[in-house]
């Protein structure tokens, strides 16, 4: 996030896109809500569902998924059409205006209404204009921006909007991407990702591989770019990848194209998975590694604030179970490493001379207060606001953007459009929550919420088990009509193994971070008989 979580009171109104915000963040979503109803603070809600915070809105528009990029680019149409944008900050901070400009000049409301399936182009204009209004308005996003071939420029479509307007570097503004579990933030800031090392420093650069070589006391650090998830599978699947080690992650829950994970994932000479529960990727493993629970460690976690807290032990780990820094170091110095690390904190402090953006944070500052990075030096109180002076390259850069459609249409095999996400009782790939009695009690299968004008045409009722297909596989699954979704659009969860949403997703990668387009693909849905 570009600002913090503390500054929604701030915020004068709120953009709600690609994000079932009270279910999937319930903090932060219960916060804006409470705003709304009890402030009179104003809400526009983007989403292809009518999730809950829709009953609050100003504006809902129930886009047709994967079309993010037309009404973004619809509302910035209006915006710069009736002169509504801040030329001040655009003139002083921004370049690449006139260059989107144009861009934008053929998503006219009607244009856009038609691409996404909106009834009232007005709606579009309407809600433009209160955007303009709101000083600042802060925009919140999650995976329903990002799970597209098209997930990268998504992201740029919302800064380009919140520069447009004037809503970055000031507090109660900004663009703030809603994480998933408690470290995600942190574990990206670490460099647990194929190009980076830690604080986002690229691999490919010869002036940061020589740092780290020096730092690490090694020689030889690639500066070729790794793998990412679906590229891993795709290239133990073809025999290209010998051995995965797997750790905290579930990619046959959580990979798409779920059989074509599995073929890949019997190709691997040498499987290794460190989890807290026997998964049912660990059930395909040579060896298991039992690793502690978030209760059962120390250490420290980044929020999706940046916010650096740390992480106290409360409960004595389960016999055999190690933390997963130590399992680490183990292995490394059965390989001859030659590692001395003795607990969290001598792992914090290498963090500290490797990252500029946690120099400053020290485990003594943390155990008094929760840091946000950047924090350059000791005497440094965290930045609570990104940009405020000035962007990272200097000037913000708009991005010209067209709307691309997603990678599978329908057609008359595959007529309906299949969509995925999470619910409140569960999260990802139920690793944790399905092993939660009361959870896994409250919702214990899966379902598909299916429009009842769909229902009614393929003559099935609420409550009956149907077959969903795409071109990957099939699956049996309990049917929920409810008007949740618009006609021709049905939601999947994809918690659930038993019918598992994965088996039926595109492995369609975005082409600049190689995300999988998992928000959006064509399906059918056929009565089972008897």
């Amino acid at each position: 996030m570009t600002n913090s979580i503390r500054e929604i009171p701030v915020s004068e109104g709120y953009l709600v896109i690609g994000s079932n915000t009270t279910e999937n963040h319930p903090v932060i979503g219960s916060m804006i809500k409470g705003q709304v109803q009890n402030q009179g603070k104003k809400l526009i809600v983007v989403d292809p569902r009518r999730i809950e915070l829709a009953q609050s809105a100003d504006y809902y528009f129930p886009i047709n998924p994967g079309t993010n990029i037309a009404i973004l680019n619809g509302f910035m149409h209006v915006i710069v059409k009736e002169n509504l944008y801040n030329k001040e900050f655009v003139g002083a901070r921004c370049e690449g205006f006139e260059e989107m400009v144009q861009t934008l000049e053929k998503y006219t409301p009607e244009y856009v209404a038609n691409i996404c399936g909106i009834g009232k182009p007005g709606d579009i204009v309407e809600a433009a204009r209160l955007m303009a209004s709101l000083k600042p308005m802060a925009l919140y996003y999650s995976m329903g921006i990002t799970q597209f071939v098209s997930g990268v420029n998504g992201v740029k479509s919302t800064a380009n909007l919140q520069m447009l307007l004037g809503n970055m570097g000031v507090e109660g503004g900004g663009v703030n991407p809603l994480r998933g579990q408690n470290n995600v933030q942190g574990a990206c800031d670490m460099g647990a990702l194929p190009a980076t090392y830690p604080a986002y420093q690229p691999v490919a650069s010869e002036e940061n591989r020589e740092k780290y070589e020096k730092a690490w006391g090694v020689k030889g650090l690639s500066i070729k770019p790794g793998l990412t998830v679906v590229e891993m599978m795709n290239a133990a699947h073809a025999g290209d990848m010998k051995a995965l080690y797997c750790m905290g992650e579930n990619p046959i829950m959580s990979d798409p194209n779920q059989e074509h994970v599995i073929e890949a994932l019997k190709r691997l000479d040498l499987l290794v998975v460190q989890d807290i529960f026997l998964t049912e990727t660990a059930q395909y493993a040579d060896v298991v590694l039992p690793s502690c629970s978030f209760l059962e460690k120390v250490g420290t976690a980044t929020n999706t604030e940046r916010r650096v807290q740390p992480m106290h032990r409360v409960l004595k780990p389960w016999p055999g179970a190690k933390d997963d820094w130590w399992i680490i170091e183990e292995i490394a110095n059965r390989m001859g490493a030659g590692w001395s690390y003795h607990k969290p904190a001598d792992i914090f402090e290498e963090i500290r001379k490797v990252t500029p953006s946690y120099a400053g944070i020290t485990y003594k500052r943390i155990e008094k207060e929760a840091i946000q990075w950047p924090c350059p030096t000791e005497s440094h109180p965290g930045t609570q606001v990104l940009h405020r002076e000035s962007f990272g390259r200097g000037k913000g850069l708009f991005t010209a953007i067209e709307y691309t459609p997603p990678y599978e249409e329908t057609d008359r095999e595959y007529p309906l459009v299949l969509t995925t996400g999470r619910i409140l009782q569960h999260f990802h790939s139920g690793t944790m929550t399905r092993n939660s009695r009361i959870l896994d009690e409250t919702v214990p299968e899966g379902f598909v919420e299916i429009h009842p004008n769909d229902a009614s045409n393929f003559n099935f009722t609420n409550g009956e088990v149907i077959s969903i297909s795409t071109r990957r596989g099939s699956i049996r699954i309990r049917a929920q009509v409810v008007e949740r979704s618009k006609p021709g659009v049905v939601f999947l969860p994809f918690h659930f193994y038993e019918s598992c949403a994965n088996r039926l997703t595109v492995d369609c990668l975005d082409p600049v971070c190689k995300i999988p387009e998992y928000k959006v693909c064509s399906c059918r849905v056929e009565k089972i008989s008897g």
